[in-house]
């Protein structure tokens, strides 16, 4: 059985107008997607895709043009959703003369945690972001990783059920991304629902369940990364101990020399080049877009032409 959705979103629109109330850009069209409880799932997208436009609908800070929101089973602008959601921005905005203890004591204030909880939790986090030697350290002194770290504690510090993280790995060096991925993980096995932004491919192939690919606000791509990832043109039949004579005649060869293991699969490529090849043809064919299977397939499509 499928989890239960955490966020659903059903035919998102939003369009920026001018002054005059012209359109402006449509930087979301017709987007419907669904993300389950307990899955790391991954937004992707070139610059100006709708990413960024999505996550700040689904955190109450944009209203859309028309469609639906759901977030932990409120709608995106009931701002009592916010107490259970964490969210991590590209750039970090914490207070830089403060160190990590007076940082997330400041924000467990925001959330009315009493002074126990607070330092029970900020000693907790400061321990799973591995700052624990520069707890005392004011921020300023703190290197790109060290804030990534102590930016996602500050997420982290109501205990939240969904965790919103855009771009976690941006800037950091291959050790920091190591780290910052096994801490995503660490937070899906704790039961979290994790929603993460990045451009950085190989690092959403390694800890996302599910994806979804956006370009010029639409959804072009949407499912697990094993299934998007495989070749599904070619089917590759793998064996061992098999002579160049064997395989000639497949069956009947393998079962003549007493072949010891068979696989039948599809191939996968990398999602680095879905990515690519989704882009070139969303460029190819403008008007094309994915539909979910549960959305009605006889409904004409909005026109992305101002």
């Amino acid at each position: 059985m499928q989890a239960e959705p955490v966020i659903e979103i059903k035919k998102l629109t939003k369009i920026y107008r001018d002054f005059w109330g012209r359109q402006k850009v449509r930087a979301l069209n017709s987007l419907s997607l669904d993300v389950r409880k307990g899955e790391v799932f991954g937004l992707l997208g070139p610059n100006g895709s709708g990413k960024t436009t999505t996550m700040k609908c689904l955190l109450g800070l944009l209203f859309p043009t028309s469609g639906e929101i759901s977030v932990l089973g409120r709608p995106a602008t009931d701002v009592k959703k916010n107490e259970r959601i964490g969210y991590l921005p590209e750039e970090s905005y914490l207070y830089r003369f403060l160190n990590a203890e007076e940082t997330l004591d400041f924000y467990g204030r925001l959330f009315k945690m009493s002074a126990a909880e607070r330092r029970e939790r900020t000693q907790q986090l400061i321990e799973m972001v591995g700052l624990k030697v520069a707890r005392k350290r004011q921020l300023k002194e703190y290197s790109k990783g060290m804030t990534r770290r102590i930016g996602l504690a500050q997420a982290l510090i109501n205990n939240p059920d969904l965790v919103m993280l855009d771009e976690p790995t941006s800037g950091l060096d291959p050790i920091g991304t190591r780290e910052m991925k096994d801490l995503i993980i660490q937070l899906k096995e704790q039961g979290k629902t994790v929603v993460m932004c990045s451009h950085l491919l190989a690092d959403v192939q390694d800890v996302c369940d599910r994806i979804a690919i956006l370009y010029g606000g639409e959804l072009k791509e949407l499912g697990s990364v094993e299934d998007l990832i495989q070749s599904k043109e070619q089917t590759c039949i793998t064996s061992s101990e098999l002579s160049d004579e064997a395989i000639r005649d497949i069956e009947a060869v393998l079962e003549k020399h007493n072949a010891k293991k068979i696989s039948v699969e599809h191939p996968s490529t990398n999602l680095e080049e879905l990515f690519l090849k989704t882009v070139q043809e969303s460029i190819a064919r403008p008007g094309q877009r994915f539909v979910p299977e549960k959305e009605d397939k006889n409904e004409t499509p909005v026109s992305t032409e101002s």
